[in-house]
């Protein structure tokens, strides 16, 4: 793992200040929000906006680093997402909110992109899994670190959002000095959605799922704690844990989709999701430390299925595609991740907290089905 890291440090340095900044966001705004009692359907509306930004990006980001290159299009982009967080400081109106959430999106999608292209490019299928998994250990520890970051505040108050923008920031600067030389371009690919779904279903399957499945995390289960009537603390430490269990399976699970068949991994690893959500449905108020351990199996799942999906896509992919592969994975994912918090957040209105994880579950049982009917064919 040392080694791999050591390959791409600029890059991972930058995925884990991108991720802080998202990270602490997306706590601050669910235990703000909630605090003041506003519905989890505007809540899940706010995280969506971000995630369709994502997808909008996507294909924004492909065209710009075709035109521009790696390091200009991560500079203008952060630029770009620097100047809308710090906007949500001057406005305390929900739609406005979304707007600006909207333009995030938009440029930490091409953020994303520029590093996971610039990786792929520089990556044999041999050592795919191990490169991603450490990718996906940055961003799993940057989101932790960020949710932990709110404790450093007593009250939520607008210096988180500076906080935000200033990990933005940070995050140019590993790119803006890297030793390492970007991608050389090759002739423009169009983001060809027809082509990857002929090429990589399974991996298009698994992003769309995983989309789903995260992005109704990151927007809900501080929620769903709260509801649980855990405090503050525990609210923070339940999230964080599922994410610092992600951060820790990332790289047995990418060294493990390098030695057996990745598809077969992702259903079986679907199908035990699906069992420990069951037991999170509410039937049993379970105690606190019971409940932390099934956030750890969770986590270990969930926050690995974007890297699976990513070496799935590359792994069937001609290189002057990489670009393209990145943008459509991404694109799915957030379409997914669009989509999630929206129905997670109107099904817990109709029907209680819990129903949060009856969504995760039955993504992760579509998920293991879908996959099976396609590779059958």
């Amino acid at each position: 793992m040392i080694s791999t890291f050591a390959s791409f440090p600029s890059l991972y340095i930058a995925t884990l200040l991108m991720l802080v900044s998202t990270g602490l966001f997306n706590t601050y705004i669910a235990l703000k929000l909630s605090s003041e009692s506003v519905s989890a359907v505007w809540i899940g509306a706010l995280i969506s906006a971000y995630y369709v930004g994502l997808c909008i990006g996507a294909r924004v980001g492909n065209y710009l680093i075709l035109q521009v290159g790696h390091i200009r299009a991560c500079a203008t982009a952060a630029v770009v997402s620097i100047c809308s967080v710090l906007s949500q400081s001057l406005f305390d109106s929900l739609p406005i909110w979304i707007g600006l959430r909207l333009v995030v999106g938009i440029a930490m999608s091409i953020q994303y992109i520029v590093v996971e292209s610039w990786l792929h490019a520089q990556t044999q299928n041999t050592h795919r899994g191990r490169v991603m998994s450490v990718y996906l250990v940055m961003s799993s520890s940057g989101t932790a670190l960020g949710q932990l970051a709110i404790t450093l505040y007593p009250t939520l108050d607008l210096r988180i959002l500076i906080f935000v923008a200033l990990c933005q920031a940070l995050s140019l600067l590993p790119i803006l000095l890297a030793k390492l030389k970007p991608p050389v371009m090759q002739l423009p690919t169009p983001v060809d959605l027809r082509y990857f779904l002929k090429t990589a279903p399974l991996a298009l399957i698994t992003a769309f799922f995983s989309g789903n499945i995260s992005a109704s995390f990151y927007g809900l289960a501080a929620v769903y704690a709260a509801d649980q009537g855990f405090s503050t603390r525990q609210v923070v430490f339940y999230t964080a844990i599922t994410v610092v269990a992600g951060l820790l399976a990332q790289w047995p699970m990418g060294w493990l989709s390098d030695r057996v068949d990745r598809a077969k991994l992702v259903r079986r690893n679907a199908l035990i999701f699906a069992g420990i959500t069951t037991l999170m449905w509410g039937w049993v108020n379970w105690p606190y430390w019971l409940m932390l351990l099934f956030a750890i199996g969770l986590g270990a799942i969930q926050f690995t299925l974007y890297g699976l999906a990513s070496g799935l896509s590359n792994d069937r992919v001609q290189d002057e595609r990489r670009v393209g592969a990145s943008a459509v994975v991404l694109i799915v994912y957030s379409v997914g991740a669009a989509l999630g918090p929206v129905v997670a957040g109107a099904l817990m209105r109709l029907g209680g907290p819990g129903m949060l994880y009856v969504f995760s579950c039955g993504c992760a049982l579509m998920l293991a089905i879908m996959l099976t009917v396609v590779r059958s064919r």
